[in-house]
């Protein structure tokens, strides 16, 4: 698995947020749309074209050098107290077609939860083309499985991904 932008990417499906475990909130997007999991929000599911618009909000979004010092304040209080919270949640929004909009939690993959500015954009962008069509999941998954077992890619290689996502044509 690789975490790009606000996804987590696995060899068979493209998660917003983290990959969620047992009950954990999460949603899902795959080459024939989108399923919302977990406890009280699980089972409902929509092809792509049902699909109007996906959007997130309560994202965290900080600088990268205001990132760095959240996670470290972050790092310390939970040294000093021995209490890890989850990763922090944030709202998918689903726009669709037969059930109007259908709001949704996931968890950050992202260390600290939080994301830069860039990040964010492209994210909401992919998020958009994905809907069009413009740039489909598979795409996605088939950069994943092309580097399956490589390292994660770095920060720089993450952005230049989610570049690439947003402005090439299906």
């Amino acid at each position: 698995m690789a975490m790009v932008g606000l996804f987590w990417i696995t060899e068979d499906c493209v998660y917003v947020g983290a990959e969620p475990t047992g009950t954990a909130p999460g949603v899902r997007l795959t080459k024939d749309g989108v399923e919302t999991l977990g406890r009280g929000q699980g089972g409902r599911g929509w092809g792509w074209d049902e699909i109007r618009e996906i959007d997130v909000r309560d994202v965290a979004v900080r600088s990268a050098a205001r990132r760095l010092l959240s996670m470290a304040f972050d790092s310390a209080l939970v040294l000093i107290s021995g209490d890890g919270d989850q990763p922090p949640a944030f709202t998918v929004e689903v726009v669709t077609e037969t059930d109007g909009t259908v709001e949704a939690s996931a968890l950050a993959a992202a260390t600290g939860g939080i994301h830069t500015p860039e990040e964010y954009r492209l994210s909401r962008t992919l998020l958009t083309r994905l809907v069009d069509g413009d740039t489909p999941v598979d795409d996605l998954l088939t950069w994943r499985r092309d580097h399956f077992g490589a390292a994660a890619p770095t920060g720089d290689e993450r952005l230049a991904l989610l570049r690439r996502w947003t402005t090439t044509s299906a």
